[in-house]
């Protein structure tokens, strides 16, 4: 029998290949480690600000770090980025308990990859993650075709306990006619588990996450294994990275090389890297003589999504990206409660929840950027066959968002984005990880938004609706949280909203970007609109009131003579320069709307409305938790008249504009009722 976690021979020279091309850059980065603070200079400077801007959001109090200081090489930036990393990294291998919590967690989903051949007789071993409720992930070489997949089967708590026996062997089968997908280049293989509703969940899964700033060179990784099939094993912290390549990572060990398929964590416990080779390097005898090599999670996903499924093998794949994490049980019986999951656990974030057994009811841990954690038992349940409500969950691959779409309309009609006027360019917060257009536009599930990142607040937002396929779902508890590719000091946050009338207003309303051909995807839609960049301060009776703001799209939608259902909408609010202070932010006393659609005529029509909190925000700074209530208006109004007051270029929609043919073009008409619109 071969086991199969050694990779084969042509692979292993592809990886020595790669190893041996990088020597000599090896070494420096090696030496460089080495040097008092010499880990802020061993990878490239935008990298090593955007992996400090993604540990801020497991630990708050991070200074920010300027890439462009570091792609200077400032000294000042150098040396921040440098103690940052060397607290949190912590090279004295001193951690928190917490990453012991995190690391069980982790280690409930992976599982002893168990290979048959035609005859069905054991071929080998490998290991291999669930990286969501029901998808398997191991290399291509352990599982290289669903012939394969479908004689094998994965083998979850192959251990001993922590009384040192064994736990009962939980076996179950591979199901590649659900879904398979396997690349040889990158050397992975995806394949559904066959198992009962609720079967899997007590294992949990680990998502993989696209984000940039999820490691860099000096980071000490965790490897979970089944080395040559025997007993789960972890490589604790006992690998760094040392070279950072295009679709791969490389780390030095002073351990063999470990099982393939084997999930990479870095120490917040998020994969990093598929494990699939180790090869001799004699330069580095030091280390054990080994490189290991795994292929990077966010070129795994890159690839993924580059590729067209049929329906049913897209709906399983769709749950890789949108999901929620739930937590397994305790082995043995034991409890495992939220007080056992306090503090810095796996997160650094405090935890909430009651402190009961879990076997009593079943808790949900959810993961959302900016890593939050909660969690939660449903109402009255008792037992395992109780579900937790669902909660807003935020796709971490920020880079699926494929934002507004200017071609949405039917009939050729193209609406691209508003335009900034030259003047508002430099004031527009820029998306680090854009990876096309114009890069501060930043693109959600079905919408995007440009911010202002002096005002910390929206220029405007744009949402494509589809009434044909949107979804009516269910309002959960809010859960707001900051776009991890802006700053947090680009955005305005809960200290804002805390304590006083003052609601989170959406600017794409939460439902409008719920469509699709899947309820997760509807859901990525209506969850993305949570973001802070989305929201703007409004009076909660202003945000609340059905005959204007809240009302008005659902009123258009519904009675309009809407071609195809589709709509595309434009919001933002009015950033006059004369906004009241409060709270560090300037207030918007108007927002503006504008919406565009195809009628049943083809004709394009667009539309525009001001609506005013004014008298309802009016001393709010001088009377603090107090307000002053009074009147607020809608108005239509010309689209020109919207051009004036935000600077914003909207090209030629304003031609298709109802009252742009009128006398009283240039006023504005106060709607108090919404059957007084002109459509």
């Amino acid at each position: 029998m071969v086991t199969v976690e050694e990779a084969p021979a042509g692979l292993r020279e592809e990886v020595a290949a790669r190893v041996t091309a990088r020597s000599e850059q090896r070494r420096r980065t090696i030496s460089l480690l080495a040097e008092p603070g010499g880990i802020a200079r061993a990878d490239e400077p935008v990298r090593v600000a955007t992996r400090i801007d993604r540990l801020s959001h497991h630990y708050r109090d991070l200074p920010p770090v300027d890439p462009a200081a570091m792609t200077a090489a400032d000294p000042a930036a150098v040396t921040a980025a440098a103690a940052v990393l060397e607290r949190i990294i912590q090279t004295d291998d001193l951690l928190p308990v917490g990453y012991l919590e995190g690391g069980a967690v982790a280690a409930r989903a992976v599982g002893r990859v168990v290979v048959r051949d035609a005859r069905g007789r054991l071929a080998g071993y490998g290991t291999g993650s669930l990286v969501s409720p029901d998808l398997l992930l191991t290399n291509h070489h352990v599982l290289g075709d669903a012939g394969t997949a479908g004689r094998s089967s994965v083998e979850f708590d192959y251990q001993d306990g922590v009384d040192g026996r064994p736990l009962p062997l939980q076996g179950f089968s591979l199901d590649p006619g659900r879904f398979f997908f396997a690349d040889r280049d990158l050397d992975f293989a995806l394949v559904a588990v066959r198992a009962a509703p609720g079967e899997l969940a007590r294992f949990g899964f680990n998502p993989l996450v696209a984000s940039e700033g999820k490691v860099i060179i000096g980071d000490f990784v965790t490897i979970i294994q089944h080395p040559g099939g025997a007993k789960k094993q972890v490589a604790l912290r006992e690998n760094r990275i040392v070279d950072i390549l295009e679709s791969f990572l490389h780390y030095q060990t002073d351990t063999e090389p470990g099982s393939s398929g084997s999930p990479v964590f870095n120490d917040q416990w998020e994969i990093v890297a598929l494990h699939h080779a180790g090869v001799r390097a004699p330069e580095h005898d030091e280390y054990g003589g080994f490189i290991n090599e795994g292929i990077r999670v966010s070129k795994l996903l890159a690839f993924l999504h580059g590729r067209p499924f049929p329906p049913a093998q897209q709906a399983v794949l769709d749950r890789l990206f949108v999901e929620r994490v739930s937590l397994p049980p305790a082995p043995d019986g034991q409890s495992l409660t939220s007080q056992s999951l306090t503090g810095q656990s796996l997160t650094g974030q405090s935890l909430t929840g009651q402190a009961e057994p879990v076997e009593q009811a079943p808790m949900t841990l959810t993961l959302t950027p900016p890593f939050d954690i909660r969690l939660r038992w449903p109402d009255g349940a008792t037992g395992p066959a109780a579900a937790a409500p669902e909660a807003i969950q935020i796709d971490p691959d920020y880079a699926t968002r494929r934002g507004y779409d200017p071609d949405f309309l039917p009939g050729a009609h193209r609406v691209p984005l508003p335009a900034l006027h030259p003047e508002l360019v430099p004031l527009a917060a820029i998306n680090r990880h854009a990876a096309g257009g114009p890069a501060y536009v930043l693109d959600y599930h079905h919408f995007s938004v440009v911010m202002n990142r002096q005002r910390r607040l929206a220029f405007f937002t744009a949402v494509n609706i589809d009434g044909g396929t949107s979804l009516r779902i269910r309002r959960d508890p809010d859960r707001w949280i900051h776009d991890p590719r802006l700053p947090h000091t680009e955005q305005t946050g809960e200290e804002v909203y805390r304590d006083n009338p003052l609601d989170r207003g959406h600017l794409v309303r939460r439902l409008d970007p719920a469509w699709g051909a899947s309820h997760a995807v509807a859901k990525s839609g209506n969850d993305d609109t949570f973001h802070f960049t989305n929201c703007s301060p409004q009076h909660k009776d202003f945000n609340q009131n059905q005959t204007t703001w809240a009302g008005l799209e659902d009123y258009i939608l519904e009675n309009a003579d809407t071609r195809d259902l589709k709509a595309t909408v434009f919001t933002g609010p009015v950033l006059a320069a004369d906004d009241d202070p409060y709270r560090g932010v300037l207030l918007p006393r108007q927002y503006w709307k504008v919406v565009a659609m195809v009628k049943q005529n083809g004709a394009l029509s667009a539309t525009g409305y001001l609506l005013s909190q004014d008298h309802l925000i009016d001393g709010l700074e001088a009377v603090p938790g107090e307000f002053s209530y009074g009147a607020y208006k809608t108005y239509q109004v010309p689209i020109r008249r919207i051009e004036e007051l935000t600077r914003l270029s909207f090209g030629t929609l304003a031609e298709s504009d109802p009252l742009s043919s009128m006398e009283a073009a240039t006023t504005a008409r106060e709607i108090t009722d919404l059957r007084l619109l002109t459509l």
